[in-house]
């Protein structure tokens, strides 16, 4: 059986918020630790059949960033409920809510600031 790992590494300043993190996977393309601004991990706990979930991001990650790694991991979860169920109603929602998100953002980038 073959397995993979996938590390963070997440360093944290003296109010313990992240200040880097950093990740690695054995079946990466690249060598080594690369840098990142954020992850978003979710943990299917079958025992209380519920989701454990692990959001981190850096200070210097902006709200536009954090709105678009969000609408990206929703519309990921949309190919990823059709590929695994087949269930082409609720990946659709996902994606029609995707699109009004975007929507949404691309209207408030417009606004002065």
């Amino acid at each position: 059986m073959k397995k993979s790992e996938i590390k963070f590494t997440v360093s944290l300043d003296d109010k313990n918020l992240p200040k880097s993190i950093e990740w690695d996977a054995s079946d990466k393309e690249g060598e080594g630790m690369e840098s990142t601004r954020s992850i978003s991990l979710n943990v299917w706990d079958n025992l209380n059949q519920s989701t454990l979930r692990i959001d981190l991001w850096t200070d210097d990650m902006s709200v536009a960033e954090m709105k678009r790694f969000y609408i990206d991991i929703l519309g990921g979860m949309a190919q990823t409920i059709l590929n695994s169920t087949g269930d082409e109603y609720y990946s659709e929602e996902i994606k029609e809510l995707c699109d009004r998100l975007v929507k949404h953002v691309n209207e408030e980038n417009k606004k002065p600031r």
